[in-house]
């Protein structure tokens, strides 16, 4: 995998770039839908290529190792070939879920126990065994195995789980080096910065993420509660320490707000479920505001979803319609909804793309998120 800046804003840290895979280039900043168990909820991989015009979409190693499991993933051909999606996929290493798991699972330095949230069936992930399901899925980019720190967390805790991350990344790093894909393409290793909000450990957590000398650096345990501002700030010091010829992955963020901040703080590449778990509950982002579509005030407004159109659904159908879509639970309703909200966001960092080049990303930002944070 390789990664070129090709154009930086005078006024903050956003800049433009592109990531090649083995299956295709990648315009960067860049959103990229959940697709947790091979498919992005309520939408065909034709119109999220077609007409969300996704350039990578994500995969969940947890679930995916789960259901349908490697023996079905391997006898296809690897997960692009099972679910029908040529261009990259990244594959979150299911970190993020294990550790949800409350309850069910025991975490040891060799990993973490835990039990299947479908038949209670008992699991054990390692920073190596994640690393070698990860070959078999056969992702573009894999994550190492980490520890999602919880908010709130003490100092102590904080630190003693981004000190085991930084170990389990030495240890997925090794297993990755000493193995090679199982198909015909590459694939490229993202260690992930933990700490939660203590700028001590976030600076550590990177510096050790340097020192691993990957071709791209996520950074996760945000958006897990914290404020805001800290959340900005957190990403602001550690974008001062990753290296800026690497792409930088923000995890499970957030907002098209956050999107908007995070980009000016020198972020690439972003993912969340919130376009289509919102869209499925009637909340459908414009480019004037949010708009919640259950509100009787859509009742009778025959207009467009959005006006000028942000994907092909927008002149099709009106709000009315959707409103009575979403109110009567029809799954074409949640399906207009969730390629809309898709569309949106890859629109908005394609946008973004578009005003850094021409030099007036700030200002049209600012405009953005005076918009973005007003319902309409």
């Amino acid at each position: 995998m390789n990664f070129k800046v090709t154009d930086c804003d005078k006024d903050s840290a956003a800049r433009c770039g592109v990531v090649s895979t083995g299956h295709g280039e990648i315009g960067t900043p860049v959103f990229m839908p959940v697709g947790t168990q091979g498919t992005v909820k309520g939408i065909n991989q034709r119109d999220l290529a077609d007409d969300a015009r996704a350039q990578i979409i994500l995969g969940n190693t947890y679930h995916l190792f789960l259901r349908p499991g490697l023996d079905v993933l391997r006898g296809a051909g690897g997960l692009h070939r099972f679910i029908g999606w040529e261009r990259p996929i990244l594959t979150d290493s299911g970190g993020f879920q294990v550790f949800s798991l409350t309850g069910i699972r025991k975490l040891k330095e060799e990993g973490a126990e835990f039990r299947s949230h479908i038949d209670g069936s008992k699991h054990f992930f390692t920073p190596e065994n994640v690393a070698d399901i990860q070959r078999v899925i056969g992702s573009d980019i894999m994550m190492a195995f980490d520890e999602c720190t919880p908010y709130p967390a003490d100092f102590a805790y904080a630190k003693l789980s981004m000190e085991r991350t930084v170990r389990w990344l030495k240890r997925g790093l090794k297993q990755f080096g000493e193995t090679s894909s199982v198909y015909d393409y590459s694939q490229a290793f993202f260690p992930i910065v933990q700490g939660s909000i203590y700028p001590e450990l976030r600076r550590q957590s990177a510096e050790e993420t340097v020192a691993a000398d990957c071709p791209g650096n996520a950074i996760g345990g945000l958006a897990v509660g914290e404020p805001v501002e800290q959340m900005y700030e957190m990403i602001h010091l550690v974008n001062g320490i990753l290296p800026k010829d690497r792409p930088r992955y923000l995890m499970g963020v957030g907002t098209p707000v956050n999107i908007l901040e995070a980009i000016a703080l020198g972020v690439d590449m972003f993912d969340c479920v919130m376009p289509t778990r919102n869209g499925r509950n009637g909340s459908i982002f414009t480019r004037n505001g949010p708009i919640n579509i259950k509100n009787e005030k859509w009742k009778n407004d025959y207009s467009p979803i959005e006006e000028g159109g942000a994907s092909f659904v927008d002149e099709m159908f009106s709000k009315a319609y959707l409103r009575h879509l979403i109110i009567s639970k029809e799954i074409l309703g949640a399906q207009i909804s969730s390629l809309h909200n898709v569309a949106f966001y890859i629109w908005l960092t394609r946008e973004a793309r578009v005003k850094i080049k021409e030099g007036s990303f700030l200002a049209w930002k600012k405009e953005m998120v005076e918009k973005l944070s007003n319902k309409l």
